[in-house]
């Protein structure tokens, strides 16, 4: 794994020769060693569509591709981060959510509509998150960032989860996510405002919740 996390809000990098890790632009808190990061205009791995994807939503955020060999000290915005681990799998999350990851990952962008039918469409506008998510797959490590700490919440067949849509940070797994009312959920549960919406997801995998309701 080439990420430690260091504290509740920065995150260690190992860069290794050869290898190559892609962050957002401006992450950089520090660093020792023969490091270079340089502008990525491609969109990581998923290529021009993938990029294209983001543009479409609103979702482009810029990264930079960090190659070399020694350390490198990430964090924004004060925000907690943590590591993700995949394990061939894919994670789904939002661009902006995205601290840094392996650059042997596959980057995609996925149309949330294509999950969730006409409510995946109606969740980008509720959220205030894009139509578009980002996708990574393979095996490596990503870092996410959310406010307040992010909990890790399995989903199983038996088991599905229902998230308030301003918590949701990403979720893994082979996971259907569709959007549902419920009248006076959140004047009685949940702590955001406006209509009364959850986000079920069903399936085999785990979600990824942030302790408050606040958007990066």
């Amino acid at each position: 794994m080439p990420f430690r996390e260091i504290n509740s809000k920065v995150i260690e990098a190992a860069v290794l020769p050869g290898q190559r890790l892609y962050s957002q632009r401006g992450a950089m808190l520090a660093y020792k060693g023969d490091v270079s990061f340089t502008p990525n205009v491609q969109g990581g791995q998923g290529g021009v569509m993938s990029m294209l994807g983001r543009r479409v939503a609103n979702e482009a955020t810029p990264l930079m591709t960090v190659e070399g060999s020694g350390t490198v000290l990430f964090g924004h915005g004060g925000h907690h981060v943590q590591v993700i681990t995949l394990s061939g799998d894919t994670l789904y999350v939002e661009a902006d959510r995205l601290l840094a990851f392996d650059g042997t990952l596959q980057q995609g962008t996925m149309f949330m509509g294509a999950q969730g039918g006409v409510m995946g469409m109606v969740r980008g506008q509720v959220t205030g998150q894009g139509l578009f998510t980002t996708t990574l797959k393979g095996q490596g490590s990503v870092a996410v960032m959310a406010h307040g700490g992010i909990i890790e919440v399995p989903i199983s067949p038996q088991n599905p989860v229902h998230v308030d849509p301003q918590a949701y940070v990403a979720h893994h797994g082979d996971v259907r996510n569709k959007l549902s009312t419920a009248l006076g959920w959140r004047d009685m549960v949940g702590r955001g405002s406006g209509e009364a919406f959850q986000l079920e997801l069903s399936g085999s995998g785990a979600v990824y919740v942030q302790a408050s309701e606040e958007k990066l």
